[in-house]
């Protein structure tokens, strides 16, 4: 056999054995057990209820924590617990400020992956509402009503830019179980921020008056999350909850619904 020869098949069996690339190989995506659900401000666990009978029948054990919203340790405690109960892999989610929670929380060895809907996702010691002001401010912040250190929406800035797109009687409904929520939350600063280390999936609302859409898709890139924007106003778990379900289910290695 002549060297030229010799050296095709010593090629030709080279392109023929499989070649694995460990840089290469994508994470397989944790199949999880649990799925805990963090609220938001101005509302309570009840803006899950579209979506929890979804992730219930695709077979996952759910939990909705009643965020007291009355401080970020406070909340991040209520999480805790919600999430020390939860046996196996959990998947944590949240909506709006409950994204500040979930990224200081999420670095417990129980959550697999993070799923942001229309939420918060601060870094470290982040000054979160400086970084916010570099982006035009929804209408809903007009709308917002102190009283002894706590805020609710008025019912025009409610129903108009924080509940846009869900049916009207159901706007009221939510409307009339809004939350209380501490005026100090938001500056609140967490000291993680766990989308750094765990895989995290985002919802984009893109006709959001409470968050701008710019914005989210940012924090989105930033922590480079799976993403897909809805054509949803910021209550996304209510008006768009299939949609929603299925990005969970996508975080807890499951077949969409």
């Amino acid at each position: 056999m002549t060297l030229w020869r010799s050296l095709f098949v010593a090629a030709s069996l080279l392109a023929a054995a499989p070649i694995s690339f460990a840089h290469a190989q994508t994470p397989q995506t944790v199949k999880a057990k649990n799925v805990v659900l963090v609220h938001g401000a101005w509302a309570d666990g009840s803006s899950w209820s579209e979506v929890i009978p979804i992730l219930q029948a695709a077979g996952l054990h759910v939990t909705a924590v009643q965020n007291p919203l009355s401080s970020l340790a406070d909340s991040v405690e209520a999480t805790r617990r919600a999430l020390a109960e939860q046996d196996g892999p959990t998947v944590l989610v949240a909506h709006s400020w409950g994204g500040t929670v979930i990224s200081q929380v999420g670095t417990d060895p129980k959550v697999t992956s993070l799923v942001y809907v229309a939420a918060r996702a601060p870094d470290a010691n982040e000054d979160f509402v400086a970084l916010s002001k570099q982006f035009p401010t929804g209408p809903v912040r007009a709308g917002v009503v102190e009283r002894d250190g706590y805020t609710k929406l008025s019912e025009d800035a409610f129903l108009k830019y924080f509940a846009n797109g869900v049916k009207p009687e159901q706007a009221k409904e939510l409307y009339a179980v809004q939350w209380p929520t501490a005026a100090s939350i938001f500056a609140g600063r967490t000291t993680e921020a766990a989308w750094h280390s765990k895989p995290s999936w985002y919802a984009v609302s893109k006709n959001d008056y409470t968050i701008n859409p710019d914005f989210e898709r940012f924090l989105a890139k930033r922590m480079n999350a799976t993403t897909v924007e809805l054509d949803a106003g910021h209550l996304s778990l209510v008006s768009h909850p299939k949609e929603v379900a299925d990005l969970i289910l996508d975080a807890a290695g499951y077949p969409r619904s």
